[in-house]
């Protein structure tokens, strides 16, 4: 907390009057913007895309990633949109880091480092390095989860036909002597006893349709993805996971607690109850933390909360708000690109914008 509060005061007596002094007045966006990047940290993460000393000196790959930022805060819906900005307004230009319009690349250029980004998952690392850095020596009270529909301009994945099911055993208790097969075990079984990364390998991520409830009993469609979100208190994503959209909401919930539980010290896990499962609830007491599930009343006769947890359980919002956010103001519903890593790099570089401008939301 205390080396947030510095750079509140850094951003507030030194960044932000230096910019002004250096470029003029600066905008609500333009303050946004040199917030959200203020609070980020490159360091080593930049070091694979240095020049080599071979060819052509390449552009600098952090200002095309302050660009991809600004084209998330200023919400230009594409790339091209993003240059002519760059090119036509001084102040933008000079914040992201080229003082000429005849320096700002093409958009071939841009095209090769987000594609370079996407595949080294630097936006991923950026985002958790801030996390780690001004929000994980506070303690967070109560960790929301929950999961967002993608939509993006890309066909289905298509898989050959699985093989026919075996028949059917005989009904009843086997005959003396006869010893049937185990029932496979359960993704969320597995994934209790494995690590982070090995979960997120067996993720899914390929374009699919999905199919979802909502609160009316309609149900709703979509061909992209799924985002599945963690957030703290003050509406600050902590982690975000994409997986194929016909993965349900649960098969998501462990490695996002896995990833969570490596950024932040939380208290309380919310989730509605699309994640009311045993081995969800076990797993999160075994990182110390106390589940609250909303009521499945789909399954039975539904279980009642206590007062305490019914109250605790009306924070989980926060995550709905996150994910509200990320469509309407930071890219999440004009997604361009196509394939798992391109669209979780784009709307990671939305999610840095949210972060940054939550984080420096509080301190104001």
């Amino acid at each position: 907390m205390y080396e947030l509060l510095s750079i509140f005061h850094c951003l507030q007596r030194q960044l932000l009057p230096a910019c002004e002094e250096e470029l003029g007045a600066l905008d609500a966006l333009d303050r946004q913007f040199v917030a959200v990047v203020g609070a980020l940290h490159f360091g080593p993460l930049l070091r694979p895309y240095e020049w080599c000393g071979n060819g052509a000196k390449p552009h600098p790959r952090a200002w095309l990633a302050h660009a991809f930022i600004a084209k998330s805060v200023y919400q230009f819906p594409t790339t091209v949109t993003l240059i002519g900005a760059l090119r036509t307004r001084p102040t933008l230009r000079r914040l992201c880091g080229w003082e000429s319009a005849s320096e700002v690349p093409s958009e071939a250029t841009f095209s090769r480092a987000f594609e370079a980004f996407a595949n080294s998952e630097l936006p991923q690392r950026l985002h958790a390095e801030m996390i780690r850095r001004h929000a994980g020596a506070k303690l967070v009270g109560h960790l929301s989860r929950d999961a967002t529909a993608i939509e993006v301009p890309e066909r289905q994945t298509v898989f050959p036909a699985p093989p026919p099911p075996k028949p059917p055993g005989k009904p009843g208790r086997p005959k003396k002597g006869e010893v049937r097969p185990a029932p496979p075990p359960k993704r969320l079984d597995l994934q209790v006893a494995r690590s982070l990364e090995e979960n997120l390998r067996e993720l899914p991520r390929h374009c699919d349709i999905g199919f979802k409830r909502d609160a009316k009993g309609l149900h709703n469609s979509w061909r992209g993805y799924k985002l599945h979100l963690d957030c703290a208190d003050g509406d600050v994503p902590v982690s975000a996971l994409l997986t194929s959209a016909s993965l349900h909401d649960s098969q998501a919930a462990i490695p996002l607690a896995q990833m969570s539980a490596q950024r932040v010290t939380s208290l309380y896990d919310l989730m509605d109850g699309a994640y009311e499962a045993p081995q969800i609830e076990r797993f999160s007491r075994q990182l110390g933390h106390v589940p609250i599930i909303a009521p499945n009343r789909r399954s039975g006769p539904p279980r009642e909360l206590e007062p305490a947890s019914r109250a605790r359980l009306h924070e989980r919002s926060s995550c709905e708000r996150v994910a509200g956010l990320l469509k309407q103001r930071y890219g999440g519903r004009w997604v361009r690109v196509r394939g798992a890593a391109k669209v979780m790099c784009h709307l990671m570089f939305g999610l840095i914008a949210l972060s940054g401008t939550a984080l420096y939301a509080r301190l104001c």
